[in-house]
């Protein structure tokens, strides 16, 4: 085995929570409280502040093989030994075995990273961005209220897709599959095709707003 795959191997804590998906580079605010992961938090505190995160599927409560490492940016202990934390996501990973399950999983896993794209992805990143401003504008527009993309939206073609699957809500199961894909074009392309969906859908929707507020 050469260095450099014995890197790429790793045990690591595992934290599941039930339809969450964490990406890389996307804050997550957690609220500590069950005895096991008080004790996991406390002892990955004492290492190098990194743990892995695992959607749990709440219907077939089946846990994902493929998740992403969170490292605890900031933390609080509250009086009665719960804790509040801010982590952030890392790298993605997948899980080769668990180690042991008690008192919380750890696993053996190896970390996952996008393929080099063939293709230049800045024009297929800018249509996301455009799509992704249409949304936000035409959903201001539905609801009267003044919102707006934060300022600071990601650069990169492949932050950006991490960005945009991090905010897409109630869809777990297509988050997780946007998660485990390694290549960035389809991810982008996949998130074009449901921000194309969601704007068809609000333009119809202000449309027939307009024409009820007119009559």
């Amino acid at each position: 085995m050469t260095s450099s795959s014995q890197i790429a191997v790793r045990e690591l804590p595992l934290f599941p929570l039930p339809e969450v998906v964490l990406f890389p580079t996307r804050p997550l605010p957690l609220h500590i409280f069950e005895f096991r992961y008080r004790i996991m938090m406390n002892t990955i505190l004492e290492s190098d502040r990194r743990f892995g995160v695992l959607m749990v599927d709440p219907v077939e409560h089946t846990i994902a093989n493929v998740g992403c490492c969170a490292e605890i940016i900031h933390y609080q202990r509250m009086p009665d030994d719960r804790m509040k934390m801010l982590t952030l996501g890392q790298q993605r990973f997948r899980v080769l075995e668990y180690v042991r399950e008690k008192p919380y999983r750890v696993g053996l896993v190896e970390w996952l990273e996008d393929e080099p794209p063939t293709k230049d992805l800045r024009p297929l990143a800018n249509e996301v961005e455009q799509l992704l401003r249409d949304v936000v504008r035409l959903s201001g527009k539905l609801t009267e209220q003044n919102m707006e993309l934060p300022e600071e939206l990601p650069d990169l073609p492949t932050e950006l897709s991490y960005w945009v699957a991090s905010n897409l809500y109630g869809v777990a199961a297509e988050q997780q599959a946007l998660l485990e894909t390694q290549d960035t074009v389809f991810r982008l392309e996949r998130e074009a095709e449901i921000l194309t969906s969601t704007r068809n859908h609000l333009a119809a929707r202000t449309v027939l707003k307009d024409t009820l507020s007119n009559s």
